[in-house]
C-alpha cells in the first residue's frame, strides 16, 4: 500500500516525533512516507500536495494547535480521494472520540492514545480487508453507527524501534528541533494536563537512550528538547543522562521539563561544578503560588523550594530557565494572579511565559468546568474566557501583560532598562507590564505591528505620559540596550542625538583621559564616525556595571562597534575628565 502519515507544525523547525514513531513501529512490514507542514502554508497547497502522493491510506496528527486547519484539509482531500482511507490520531482526537467522529464524516478510523501498535494493525486489516473490531483503542463506523473498542494496554516501550534514525532528517538534523523521549507518563495528577491521565511512569532502555543521543549528536543535531513531563523523577537516572551529555554534547543543547521543588541539592551542586555553561535549559512549570488552587487542581508544589531551586542555577550561571505561568485556574482572581506573577517573577527568570487555561478534552479541569462556571472556546484551543471570579474584562487585561511580556522581557531586548522599571520606578513588576500593555492597547499599536526602534519610542512615550521619577537615568538605560543590540553602528537611533560629529572631535581633540582601548578609534574623524556612537549619561556606568545601582553623575558614554566583534565594548568618561563641548 502507499502511505502517508502527516500533521501541521506549528513552526517548520518543529518536527513531529508521533509520525516518526508509526513509521519506525510499522516498518519494515509497510513503507510509510512522512510529510510535514506548518500552519502558515495554505490549505490548497498541503492538499495538492499529499494528492499528488496518491495514498491508499493517510494519517494526520492531530493536536490542539492544528485541529482546525486538519480536519478542512480532510474534507477536501477525501472529496478528492473518495477511495483512500483516512485514520486521525494525536491527543486532540483520543477523548471525546465520538464527538470527533460525527463532526468529521470524512474520517475512516481515529487511533486513540498510543498509537503504534493500533496503527500498525490498522494497516494489516485494511490491507487485507480484515474487520477492525478486535483492534484495541480504535474508532470506526459499522453501518454509518460510530463503534469505540476496548482500550489497550500500555506498550512495552522498550520494544519499540528507534524513531531518530531516518536518512531525510539526519540531512537536516542542524536545522530543526529533535524531540527525543526517555519515558512516557507523569506522576503527578495536574488535573488541567493530560499527562495526569496515566498512572506511573515508563522508561526507555537507558543504553539505547544513549545510543541515540550519540548518533544524533553525530550527525549534527543542534538542539533536542526531551519531551518527559517530569524528567528528574528519578534521580539517578536523570543524573546519569545528564552526565552522559556533558561527556559528549559537541555543542548541541538541551532542553529539559523539570519539577523544581523535588530537584536535589546534589543535583544542583553537581550541575553547578560539572555542565558547560549553555548546553541545557530547563523549563519549570508553576502554573501558580496559591495554595488553596494548587489544591483544587491536585498540583503539589512548595514554593519555596522550587524557589531555592531556580537561584541555585541561576547563581550557577550555566543553565537558562524557562518558567511557566497559567492564568485563570480554579480560585485565582486578577488580584491573586498578580501575586502569583509577582512571586514569579522575582526569580527573573531568563524566560516567563504567561499562558492562559485551556480547558483540554480528557482532562480533570474540563470536568470541573461548570462547578466553576467557566466559559471558553468551543473550538481548540479551548481557552478560557472567564470562570466565577475572574472576568472576561480581567482576561483581557491580562493579555496584554502576556503582550508586554513576551516584547519587553522574554526577547531580551531592553534587559537594563525592564529590570530597572520592574525594580525601582514601579510598584510590582505586574504593575509596569499591566499599566504599559494598557497604554499599548489606547494607542491601537497591536494592530499595527512594530520595528526595533518602535520598541523603545513607545516605552518613552509611556513614561513621559506617566511622568516617572528620574526619567533621564531611565532614557540612558534605553540607550545602553539600544546600543548592545547592533553588531555594527546602528545608521539611527530612537532618540535625537545630542552630540554632533563636531561635538565629538572636540572630544577626539581636546580629551586626555581616553582608556587605551578607546584612543584608536579616536585618531581620526573617519574611524570615529564608521566606528563610534557616543551620549551623554546621567550615571556613572562603570558604577553602574559592577555594583547595579545608579550614581547620578554627568559623563559621557562611547559605544565602539569592533568589525570581529558580536557585541559593541562600551566606555564611560565622567564629565570632570572632559573639555567642556
Amino acid at each position: 500500500m502507499n502511505i502517508v502519515v502527516t500533521t501541521i507544525n506549528a513552526k517548520y523547525i518543529h518536527t513531529c516525533l508521533a509520525l516518526r514513531l508509526l513509521k519506525a513501529y510499522a516498518e519494515p512490514d509497510f513503507q510509510i512516507n512522512i510529510k510535514e507542514y506548518t500552519l502558515k502554508d495554505p490549505d490548497l497547497n498541503i492538499v495538492q500536495d499529499l494528492y499528488t502522493k496518491k495514498p491508499d491510506v493517510i494519517g494526520f496528527s492531530c493536536y490542539i494547535w492544528n485541529i482546525e486547519k486538519t480536519i478542512q484539509i480532510v474534507k477536501m482531500l477525501k472529496k478528492v480521494l473518495p477511495e483512500t482511507s483516512f485514520i486521525l490520531g494525536g491527543p486532540e482526537v483520543s477523548y471525546d472520540t465520538d464527538y470527533w467522529m460525527e463532526r468529521i464524516p470524512e474520517a475512516d478510523y481515529i487511533v486513540r492514545g498510543e498509537g503504534e501498535e493500533t496503527f500498525k494493525h490498522l494497516l494489516e486489516a485494511v490491507k487485507d480487508q480484515k474487520s477492525v473490531k478486535n483492534i484495541g483503542s480504535l474508532a470506526y463506523r459499522d453501518n454509518g453507527q460510530v463503534v469505540l473498542t476496548p482500550a489497550k494496554p500500555n506498550l512495552d516501550i522498550t520494544a519499540i524501534p528507534t524513531p531518530y534514525r531516518f536518512e531525510a532528517d539526519r540531512i537536516e538534523l542542524n536545522k530543526r528541533i529533535v524531540y527525543f523521549e526517555t519515558s512516557r507518563g507523569c506522576p503527578f495528577q495536574c488535573q488541567f494536563c493530560l499527562s495526569s491521565i496515566e498512572v506511573g511512569v515508563r522508561y526507555f532502555d537507558i543504553n539505547k537512550v544513549k545510543e541515540e543521543l550519540l548518533y544524533l549528536i553525530a550527525n549534527g543535531a543542534k538542539m533536542i528538547k526531551f519531551i518527559d513531563r517530569t524528567f528528574n523523577i528519578k534521580r539517578d537516572y536523570a543524573l546519569e543522562i545528564f552526565q552522559f551529555l556533558i561527556d559528549n554534547h559537541g555543542g548541541c543543547q538541551f532542553q529539559f521539563e523539570i519539577t523544581a521543588d523535588i530537584m536535589r541539592p546534589e543535583v544542583l551542586e553537581f550541575l553547578n561544578e560539572n555542565a558547560p555553561k549553555g548546553i541545557f535549559r530547563f523549563e519549570i512549570g508553576v502554573q501558580s503560588t496559591n495554595d488553596e488552587t494548587n489544591l483544587l487542581v491536585k498540583r503539589k508544589q512548595n514554593f519555596s523550594k522550587l524557589a531555592r531551586t531556580v537561584n541555585l542555577i541561576k547563581h550557577g550561571g550555566k543553565i537558562d530557565q524557562h518558567l511557566d505561568l497559567i492564568a485563570g485556574l480554579p480560585e485565582e482572581d486578577y488580584n491573586s494572579f498578580k501575586k502569583t506573577f509577582n512571586d514569579v517573577f522575582a526569580l527573573r527568570p531568563e524566560e516567563l511565559q504567561l499562558g492562559f487555561l485551556k480547558m483540554l478534552r480528557g482532562t480533570g479541569m474540563r470536568a470541573m468546568a461548570k462547578q466553576y462556571n467557566y466559559v471558553f472556546m468551543d473550538h481548540a484551543p479551548y481557552e478560557i474566557l472567564a470562570n466565577n471570579i475572574l472576568s472576561f474584562d480581567e482576561v483581557i487585561r491580562i493579555k496584554r501583560v502576556e503582550d508586554i511580556l513576551e516584547k519587553y522581557w522574554n526577547d531580551h531586548r531592553l534587559d537594563h532598562t525592564v529590570d530597572y522599571l520592574t525594580h525601582i520606578t514601579f510598584n510590582t513588576p505586574f504593575d509596569f507590564f499591566q499599566e504599559f500593555g494598557d497604554y499599548w492597547d489606547e494607542h491601537g499599536w497591536g494592530k499595527i505591528g512594530h520595528q526595533f526602534e518602535d520598541l523603545f519610542v513607545r516605552l518613552a512615550s509611556f513614561l513621559k505620559k506617566r511622568q516617572v521619577k528620574d526619567l533621564s537615568v531611565i532614557e540612558g538605560l534605553m540607550k545602553i540596550d539600544y546600543f548592545l543590540h547592533f553588531k555594527q553602528k546602528p545608521r539611527k537611533t530612537w532618540w535625537t542625538q545630542g552630540l554632533t560629529k563636531d561635538d565629538l572631535n572636540l572630544i577626539r581633540i581636546n580629551n586626555m583621559h581616553i582608556d587605551n582601548k578607546l584612543e584608536p578609534y579616536l585618531n581620526d574623524v573617519r574611524t570615529m564616525s564608521k566606528h563610534v556612537i557616543a551620549e551623554k549619561l546621567p550615571f556613572n556606568y562603570q558604577h553602574y556595571t559592577s555594583t547595579g545601582e545608579i550614581k547620578k553623575e554627568d559623563g559621557l558614554l562611547f559605544a565602539v562597534y569592533e568589525p570581529s566583534k558580536q557585541k559593541p565594548f562600551l566606555h564611560y568618561i565622567r564629565a570632570s575628565q572632559e573639555q567642556k563641548i
